[in-house]
C-alpha cells in the first residue's frame, strides 16, 4: 500500500472530490466545493515528490521532470479512480487529484431534466457539455455515455487525458484511448477513429483547432459526437468553437457547424443547502432549425431568446434552472446571485443586496 493511499481513504470517508497536496502547506480537501484543510504536518517538497513519485509510472516521471506538468489516472481497486495533476510552483512540488467515482450515475440518479437522457438515442451529430472547471461535465457526460451503453448496440470510442469514467461493455461495444499512452493526441485519435467503425465517439475535451475541426467533420459524416469545452453558456459554446478558426474560415465552419450540431448543455455546480451534496443547474440549447439559423447567420447573441421560447422542446436557461433550485429551497439566494445571469432578476430573493455597479 503506497503512503499516500491513507489521503485517499480519508478524500472517501470525507466524501471529497479533490486532493491538494502542495510542498509549503498542510494537504486540503475540497469537501462540497469547499477547501478544507486536513490535521497533518506541512508538507516538506522532498518528502511530497518521493511519496507522489511512489504511485507515478515511470514514464509520466520523465515527462514531469521535462516540462514541470503532468496528467495522468491512478486507481485503488475496491475504492476509487483518480484523475491526477502534477505541476512545480514557487515553494515545490505540487498535486492535485480528482476523484472519479467508481459507480456511474444515471441521469435520474443525477436529478437531470428528461431531455438529457434523449441526446443518448440522437442517430447523429455533435453534443457538447460545458462548465467550468469543476462543474461536473464529465459526470454527465458520464451518465448519457452510461445511457447509450444501456439502450443501443453501438460501437463506442472515448478519448481523455486521462481516462476517467471506465464503462465496461454492456450493449455496446466499449473502447477506451488514453492520450499520451495509447495515442498521440486528441487529433491523431479522431483521425484514426474514422477508420476504426465507430457510432459513438466521446472526446474528453476539445482543447484545439485540429480537434475541434476533426470533431465537426465526425458528427457531419454520421457520428454521434459528444465533447466538453471550458464555456459557461450556449451562445459563448458556438462562439468559442467558431472563433478557433481563421478569419477566412470562419463562415464555413459556421455553416458545418449548423448542421452537425445537436444539443449543447452548459452547466454551473451549487452546494446545497437542503442537504449535503451539490447539485447542478443546466442551460440547455437544442439545436433547432431557428438555432441553425442563428449560427450560420452569425446571430449567435440572439441564442438566449430562442432558448426562452423553445422550452416545449425541453430547453432551458440557466436563470430559470437556478430559479427552479430557488424555489424548492435547495440552494442558497446569495449563491445563486453570484452564478446567475440577469442578476436583476435575482435581487428580489436577497435580504441585503449588494450595490453591483454591473446592474447599473
Amino acid at each position: 500500500m503506497a503512503q499516500i493511499d491513507a489521503f485517499f481513504k480519508l478524500m472517501n470517508d470525507q466524501g471529497a472530490s479533490d486532493l491538494h497536496l502542495t510542498a509549503g502547506s498542510k494537504p486540503i480537501l475540497r469537501i462540497n466545493g469547499e477547501l478544507e484543510r486536513v490535521n497533518f504536518k506541512v508538507l516538506d517538497s522532498d518528502d511530497l515528490k518521493k511519496m507522489l513519485y511512489e504511485i507515478t509510472p515511470e514514464e509520466k516521471i520523465k515527462i514531469f521532470e521535462e516540462t514541470g506538468d503532468v496528467d495522468f489516472a491512478y486507481e485503488i481497486p475496491g475504492l476509487s479512480r483518480y484523475r491526477a495533476n502534477f505541476f512545480n510552483q514557487k515553494w515545490g512540488v505540487g498535486a492535485v487529484f480528482r476523484e472519479i467515482p467508481s459507480e456511474i450515475l444515471t441521469t435520474e440518479q443525477l436529478g437531470l431534466p428528461p431531455v438529457i437522457k434523449k441526446l443518448a438515442i440522437l442517430p447523429k451529430g455533435l453534443v457538447l457539455v460545458t462548465g467550468p472547471t469543476g462543474s461536473g461535465k464529465s459526470t454527465t457526460l458520464a451518465a448519457i455515455v452510461n445511457e447509450c451503453n444501456k439502450v443501443r448496440k453501438d460501437h463506442i470510442l472515448t478519448i481523455e487525458d486521462p481516462l476517467e469514467f471506465v464503462h465496461q461493455s454492456d450493449n455496446c461495444l466499449v473502447n477506451h484511448r488514453e492520450v499520451g499512452m495509447h495515442t498521440r493526441s486528441f487529433a491523431a485519435a479522431l483521425r484514426g477513429a474514422l477508420r476504426e467503425d465507430p457510432d459513438i465517439i466521446m472526446v474528453g475535451e476539445m482543447r484545439d483547432l485540429e480537434t475541434t475541426a476533426l470533431a465537426i467533420e465526425a458528427a457531419n459524416t454520421g457520428h454521434l459526437v459528444f465533447g466538453t469545452l471550458h464555456t459557461t453558456s450556449a451562445a459563448k459554446t458556438v462562439d468559442r468553437m467558431i472563433e478557433q478558426f481563421p478569419a477566412d474560415q470562419q463562415a464555413q465552419i459556421r455553416s458545418s457547424l449548423a448542421d452537425g450540431l445537436r444539443a449543447v448543455v452548459a452547466q454551473t455546480l451549487f452546494k446545497r443547502i437542503d442537504k449535503k451534496g451539490r447539485c447542478a443547474a443546466l442551460e440547455i440549447m437544442l439545436a433547432t432549425p431557428a438555432v441553425r439559423n442563428l449560427i450560420r447567420e452569425s446571430k449567435t447573441y440572439q441564442i438566449p431568446s430562442v432558448i426562452q421560447t423553445g422550452k416545449k422542446y425541453g430547453m432551458q436557461s440557466l436563470d430559470d434552472a437556478i430559479i427552479d433550485h430557488l424555489n424548492n429551497n435547495r440552494i442558497d439566494p446569495n449563491d445563486a446571485y453570484n452564478k446567475c445571469i440577469d442578476k436583476a432578476k435575482f435581487r428580489q430573493y436577497l435580504t441585503k443586496p449588494p450595490d453591483d455597479f454591473t446592474d447599473v
